[in-house]
């Protein structure tokens, strides 16, 4: 079922909205622990370290997947708003076509690269074997990403949130049911975990595909709709490159973190990658708010009704700053002894580094949140380049940061690498939104789209 979210209260509508994407996020991330814990409990703190060691370049190619799936739903998006059930149809097909020709490329490069960008990345010897196990399953695994993203970013698009949600929950526990079945039965080692995540992506995939077929009569294209049209195809293009390229920049900033943190050991890496588990799922909320922007400010952007992306934005910020001094609080004061989940046996010095990773993110929140809440609705918009940019702030402040605060200040100073990023980043963010809404006039909530429409052109 659609979703208009042109009409009625915008902080109902977002909520209603926000919470399955919220629920799904954070199953997945979840699963995403759960894999970490049983790799760090049934093998061992060093194939913990593995799998981290591998978060850098899998970032790379899998968030590029992400980026492009999203910034292609957007047209989708702002199409369904305007009413252009054509142009769904259309937008859809180019979408799917421009999937598989990146999935194609992504694999490829991925699996040409994995092992050179380990070493360069100064992976300790003793875990190297493992972290190249693991992280070729998953470029294997691309077109399982792709496939699930880009369907459940349609669904989203055309308002539904809850359905992708649903899937998302059957795969984290058939995730976990593989987890166990490759690792403890099998034995398959860190590659188990990884076939577990790929197969379970796969499964979601073809939920989604199923299920789209079946209720979406919107979304069954004919032969014309499958005729590819570069014009077009660049309007997807614009909006998805910058976002790509924003994923693509974070993930060389965390290449470069990751290489300064390998060198520290085993020991840390494995308190870094349990700390990342349990920050990405503290997150959630904000990356679950800022996809619900997305879809809003582009339905409603699409339909002409730019007062009603300002009023959305303002009242999803004070809700999502809310919770997230909650989040803030439970950081803080647990993330020790959540860290601990991770590791089997006696490793005070891990649990108390993970836990001042924690820490330190923790206090900075506020402006993790901003990003999210300002990039997406910035794509939303149609304004592709300024998230890529705040990328590009992200990076450097990464690429400055790690090397000169690892340096003087150890495992601490890396620590202080997300956060100084983060508000760099959310700080260009916001004053690109304060000009872009500068150049559009105020629209009362209640207006037509026709007179909105006037209004904005």
């Amino acid at each position: 079922m659609t979703n208009d979210m042109t009409r009625g209260n915008p902080t109902r509508l977002i909520i209603s909205f926000t919470l399955p994407v919220l629920f799904g996020n954070l199953c997945q991330q979840l699963y995403g622990m759960v894999d970490s814990i049983i790799v760090g409990r049934a093998i061992s703190m060093e194939a913990l370290a593995a799998v981290g060691a591998t978060s850098g370049i899998s970032f790379l190619v899998i968030g590029c997947i992400q980026g492009l799936t999203a910034g292609f739903s957007v047209i989708t998006a702002q199409r369904f708003g305007a009413g252009d059930y054509e142009g769904v149809k259309r937008s859809v097909a180019t979408s799917a076509l421009l999937s598989l020709a990146a999935t194609v490329l992504l694999t490829a490069a991925g699996i040409l690269t994995a092992r050179p960008l380990l070493e360069v990345m100064n992976t300790p010897a003793d875990i190297i074997e493992d972290s190249y196990a693991y992280i070729i399953v998953i470029y294997y695994g691309v077109a399982a990403t792709a496939f699930y993203n880009l369907l459940s970013c349609i669904i989203r698009a055309l308002g539904d949130s809850k359905t992708p949600l649903i899937f998302l929950v059957f795969a984290s526990f058939l995730n976990v049911a593989l987890d166990l079945l490759f690792i403890i039965t099998f034995h398959m080692g860190v590659g188990g975990a990884a076939w577990a995540t790929v197969l379970s992506q796969g499964v979601s995939g073809l939920l989604c595909l199923g299920y789209a077929w079946r209720r979406f009569p919107l979304l069954r294209m004919e032969k014309r709709h499958w005729t590819f049209d570069w014009s077009y195809a660049w309007k997807h293009l614009r909006l998805a490159l910058p976002m790509a390229m924003q994923f693509v920049i974070t993930g060389t900033s965390v290449l470069v973190n990751q290489a300064v943190l390998n060198l520290f050991g085993s020991a840390a890496v494995a308190a870094f990658s349990a700390a990342s588990k349990i920050h990405m799922l503290s997150e959630q909320v904000a990356v679950s708010f800022g996809t619900a922007m997305a879809t809003y400010a582009g339905q409603n952007y699409g339909a002409g009704k730019a007062g009603r992306v300002r009023e959305g934005l303002r009242k999803c910020t004070l809700a999502c700053e809310a919770i997230t001094l909650g989040i803030m609080v439970i950081m803080t004061a647990f993330g020790g002894v959540m860290s601990s989940w991770f590791i089997d046996g006696y490793h005070p010095e891990v649990i108390q580094q993970a836990h001042l990773y924690l820490f330190i993110s923790a206090l900075f929140y506020p402006a993790l949140t901003m990003l999210f809440l300002y990039r997406n609705t910035l794509l939303g918009l149609g304004n592709g380049v300024t998230p890529m940019l705040a990328g590009v702030c992200e990076l450097l402040s990464r690429m400055i940061g790690a090397p000169v605060l690892g340096y003087f200040f150890g495992f601490t100073g890396l620590c202080w690498i997300n956060p100084i990023a983060w508000v760099t980043a959310s700080g260009l963010l916001f004053l690109s939104y304060r000009k872009t809404m500068r150049n559009i006039r105020p629209v009362d909530p209640t207006v037509d789209a026709s007179d909105s429409n006037k209004i904005m052109n």
